[in-house]
């Protein structure tokens, strides 16, 4: 079993689910996953929910703040990445064209964090792990394994998150310029970027969560079962890998992945 009590500055850290409707949420993900809701309190109005799966800690949920739903943003994944320092990221950040959209601060008995949008306006977050080290499991059957950027200007975010994080970004097996580009974090890949001409003029970058599955097929059908709705039926890439695209019923983005067999 990997040892998840340190997770390497710029993984994939933390997912957080912010949501219009928790309970509604826990319907859906419970049953989907096997994921067990663990509520605490974090304040007198606001309750964090921790998903955890196979008794390790594997992602969070809280209600979404009224601004928020004022201001028109749906239900959504956040990705965090690990970071050893957060000040000090968020200063490199501001140096390379991304603005934070929060300062960095202190979770009480649990880390430091900062709320960035990058240099195309896709957002994410920065941890800086402290008494929280992050997700427990990864790469599981119900848990994340990858993410994926859509941005319509994938020069500039390599370069942004190149310099920030040091991440190299490869080419497929084909070598196509205007293909897939995958993301290596200290010559481990993490995820990726779709090729521009895949991505849908509307919609607005951001950074989309996979969670892997034994069997895509019949967890999207499952989802769907739940209240989901499927944005992109199963697609198998190479006759190897199968992923699709769902919505909760919430609205939140997510992609199922089911690795080779």
């Amino acid at each position: 079993m990997p040892n998840f009590d340190k997770h390497s500055p710029g993984n994939f850290v933390w997912f957080e689910l912010s949501t219009t409707d928790p309970a509604g949420a826990k319907r859906f993900y419970s049953p989907l996953f096997g994921w067990d809701p663990q509520d605490a309190p974090m304040s007198p109005d606001m309750v964090y929910t921790t998903f955890r799966l196979k008794g390790r800690n594997v992602s969070g949920a809280y209600t979404m703040k009224a601004e928020d739903r004022e201001m028109g943003i749906p239900s959504n994944w956040m990705i965090y990445i690990a970071v050893e320092n957060a000040d000090a990221t968020v200063a490199h950040i501001l140096e390379h064209g991304g603005n934070p959209v929060s300062p960095a601060f202190d979770i009480p008995n649990v880390g430091r964090m900062a709320v960035i949008q990058d240099p195309g306006a896709a957002v994410f977050a920065i941890y800086q792990p402290g008494k929280v080290p992050g997700v427990g499991i990864f790469a599981e059957p119900g848990a994340f394994c990858w993410a994926d950027l859509a941005t319509p200007d994938r020069d500039r975010a390599a370069k942004f998150y190149g310099t920030v994080f040091g991440w190299e970004f490869t080419l497929g097996k084909d070598k196509d310029p205007d293909g897939y580009l995958h993301i290596k974090n200290h010559g481990e890949f993490i995820g990726g970027m779709p090729p521009t001409h895949a991505l849908h003029p509307s919609i607005a970058p951001h950074w989309m969560p996979y969670i892997q599955t034994a069997d895509c097929q019949a967890q999207t059908a499952r989802a769907t079962e739940l209240g989901g709705r499927v944005i992109l039926p199963p697609v198998t890439v190479e006759n190897q890998l199968t992923y699709s695209v769902v919505a909760d019923p919430q609205g939140a983005v997510f992609a199922l992945f089911a690795p080779p067999q």
